[in-house]
């Protein structure tokens, strides 16, 4: 059952294992096969089963072609004032897309992992449907407070860089992403990352629909009001030298959730390192109490 119909779009989603369910949420501009196969394997052997999607607007999953984002300085201006704004969706949005992911899968709840934009999902999805959140485990991510939106320059220039215009660059787009974002000292072999971009082109890269996804972290405001009340056991994880989302976004996320575990790892960027995926998931065993 690769595609399902979630929250009224399709969404492209692989299960893996069985066990205890445990739900993926990837960043912007990322699809499921960013997840590192070593975590999802490791996570299968430990009793769980893991599924991970195509968040919506990339991937293999439903785009919102012909729904225009705001621009980036439209929406920055509205904050600053905060003033709403009107965008194809929201965060909150993408977050019912997760839960329609598991309706569709018959199951009622599950431990939600998620990193960077993915982390802002999985929140949204505590604050949304508590009952349904067995943990949560937020990877480099933050609140949606606007102090945290501030990164490294050469981290988002790098981000947002120039459009690929075949499978050939975009492999070379990641080559190059990775220099600025990943952690400094684990950084996998080049090839692996022209494997990822090039196979992401291939499955679907959708420019437009990064730039929705960017609305939608921007408009959605932040959740410190919400995340103050949460009860869900969460764990709250950051690299110590990430560039795009500063670990100042994960310590302040977890001293707004009441009994978050902080753990902060030396030397990892804005990626998901193998040499640190033991640190992680323990952390997120400990919030799952499995």
């Amino acid at each position: 059952m690769p595609l399902v119909q979630a929250n009224g779009v399709d969404i492209y989603c692989e299960v893996h294992g069985e066990g205890h369910p445990v739900l993926l949420v990837m960043g912007i501009n990322a699809q499921l096969i960013h997840w590192p196969p070593e975590m999802i394997d490791r996570l299968v052997a430990a009793g769980f089963q893991v599924i991970a999607f195509d968040n919506r607007d990339m991937g293999q999953s439903t785009w919102f072609d012909g729904l225009q984002a705001p621009s980036l300085g439209s929406m920055i201006a509205h904050r600053v004032v905060n003033r709403s704004q009107q965008t194809p969706y929201t965060l909150s949005d993408m977050a019912e897309d997760g839960f329609g992911v598991l309706t569709a899968l018959g199951i009622e709840s599950a431990h939600i992992i998620g990193a960077s934009m993915g982390g802002m999902i999985a929140q949204q999805m505590a604050i949304l449907h508590p009952d349904r959140v067995r943990s949560l485990t937020s990877i480099m991510s933050h609140t949606g407070e606007r102090r945290h939106f501030l990164s490294d320059p050469r981290a988002l220039l790098a981000l947002m860089g120039t459009t690929p215009a075949n499978a050939e660059e975009a492999g070379e787009r990641v080559v190059g992403l990775m220099k600025v974002i990943g952690s400094p000292e684990d950084r996998r072999p080049d090839d692996h990352y022209r494997w990822l971009g090039a196979t992401a082109y291939e499955r679907g890269s959708n420019p437009e629909g990064f730039k929705r996804q960017l609305a939608a972290i921007v408009v959605s405001g932040s959740r410190d009001a919400q995340l103050k009340h949460l009860t869900v056991p969460t764990a709250v994880i950051h690299g110590t030298v990430d560039p795009l989302v500063s670990p100042r976004g994960g310590r302040h996320t977890a001293a707004v959730i009441p009994g978050a575990e902080l753990v902060l790892i030396d030397g990892m960027g804005h990626d998901l390192p193998v040499a640190k995926l033991d640190t992680i998931l323990a952390a997120f065993r400990r919030a799952a109490g499995v």
